[in-house]
């Protein structure tokens, strides 16, 4: 396993938080998507086209803080305030990510199965047996 790292959810203000932690933490976002820059553009409200989809923000020692704005259409729904996250997991292989898919979705929900994802990864989200939100990630091009 590469690493596991924090995706948070927002409700409408991701682009001001993580504005926020890069003031704290220093760097530079490694990726910003807005929803209109995805393939489902036109399922999207026009409301939300300037909303985030994914944003990260490399951190010490390798790790990753993410996010979204949870907006319901086209993307993650916004829970409550305080369990508004899930932890991704960034396999070495396809078979692992596939291995731990498999064992967290045990008794829990499969959201979304393993699948090759437009951005290039292949993606998985699962909320497991004890409420636990997962995103399971495997990067053919990421680097140890």
């Amino acid at each position: 396993m590469l690493a596991i790292n924090p995706y948070l959810n927002f409700n409408g203000n991701t682009e001001e938080a993580f504005n926020h932690y890069k003031s704290v933490f220093g760097g530079e976002f490694a990726m910003v998507m807005r929803f209109k820059d995805s393939p489902a553009a036109a399922n999207t409200p026009e409301k939300h086209q300037d909303k985030l989809m994914h944003i990260a923000l490399p951190l010490a020692n390798g790790s990753m803080l993410m996010g979204t704005d949870a907006i319901g259409e086209g993307g993650m729904p916004f829970v409550t305030m305080g369990n508004n996250f899930s932890l991704t997991i960034s396999a070495e292989s396809r078979e692992e990510a596939d291995k731990l898919y498999s064992g967290l979705a045990e008794g829990g929900n499969a959201v979304s199965p393993m699948h090759d994802e437009f951005w290039g990864d292949y993606f998985g989200w699962l909320t497991d047996r004890f409420g636990i939100n997962w995103m399971i990630t495997h990067n053919p091009n990421a680097t140890k």
